[in-house]
């Protein structure tokens, strides 16, 4: 059985951060001139008074962002992934991380599904990038749920952060009881045969891999890892402890993401064996979500048949 979808990342992203402003008069809306497409423009019919429209401008953007810093003010950057992370990185890294700003780069249409718009919007190192600049925490929500929750938690930490929101709707793996807690990874499905570790959407396919795997005499343990900084290091190293045999899974290059993040864990406290399923040093073609899920082996289906050939048993 699969799980059931949820409402899509970017419409909870506007509402959140509309509601959010209505109760602090200092949080503040930046657009890169894609306000219809992340929902931004939710918050701009809330509050046009404090939204920001930059064009497309996004290295200003970054450096306008910092400055309402300055001035005690809370700045969420909206703009695609492909603008928010990779062109105005050294405005990133110079005005913000490097200063500590309390800026929230909370962009939309991350990972492979950004509605066919082709390679160059398309993205899928964000998080190696991200994780790996100083000062800056880096957050993957699995669903609407937890990007809610996610998002409400941006608004009250001081300092940089990044938090990842994809385009459409997704599976929705949390209920109202979840309460998101930053740098804890959670148990969303014990075993005892396999550990798999996954973040952002590629969680709930991962459950309902595990799922598949049950059904073909495999008990796997799966881990949501939401924060890749900081690391719930001591909830990796317990999961391994597990079951002895990891395999992370992520819609993302297994280059300095996930995969990579959990390596450096496992070597330096519990060396295990690992396998890294995801993007392998590749760019990713434009086409339908459940299309691209197959060719680059991330749907639930292809998540399994890797599982079984990794532990010789397809």
């Amino acid at each position: 059985m699969t799980l059931p979808m949820g409402r899509a990342m970017r419409e909870v992203f506007g509402e959140t951060v509309a509601a959010l402003a209505a109760e602090d008069p200092r949080i503040v809306m930046l657009d890169g001139d894609v306000g219809s497409s992340t929902r931004a423009d939710i918050f701009e019919k809330a509050h046009p008074d404090r939204y920001l429209q930059m064009g497309i401008a996004e290295q200003n953007m970054m450096g306008v962002a910092a400055g309402l810093s300055t001035m005690g003010l809370i700045p969420f950057v909206s703009t695609f992934v492909s603008f928010a992370v990779v062109r105005p990185l050294d405005q990133i890294r110079v005005l913000i991380a490097q200063t500590g700003a309390n800026v929230k780069i909370t962009p939309g249409y991350a990972g492979m599904f950004t509605g066919q718009t082709g390679m160059s919007h398309i993205i899928v190192d964000d998080l190696a990038i991200m994780r790996a600049m100083p000062g800056m925490v880096t957050v993957a929500p699995a669903d609407d749920v937890e990007a809610d929750l996610a998002l409400r938690w941006a608004a009250s930490y001081r300092g940089p952060c990044y938090v990842r929101i994809v385009r459409d709707a997704t599976q929705r793996l949390f209920d109202t009881s979840y309460r998101f807690e930053l740098g804890k990874a959670v148990v969303v499905r014990e075993g005892r045969d396999v550990t798999l570790m996954a973040t952002g959407t590629q969680t709930p396919r991962v459950v309902d891999a595990a799922e598949l795997l049950a059904a073909r005499g495999v008990d796997a343990h799966v881990l949501h890892v939401p924060t890749l900084k900081p690391l719930d290091d001591d909830a990796i190293v317990a999961a391994a402890n597990r079951t002895g045999r990891v395999i992370t899974v992520e819609e993302h290059t297994v280059l300095g993401g996930l995969g990579g993040a959990v390596a450096e864990v496992l070597g330096e406290r519990r060396p295990t064996q690992l396998n890294r399923i995801g993007l392998q040093d590749t760019y990713v073609q434009s086409g339908p979500n459940d299309e691209l899920l197959d060719i680059y082996g991330l749907s639930a289906a292809r998540v399994a048949e890797q599982v079984l050939a990794i532990l010789g048993r397809a």
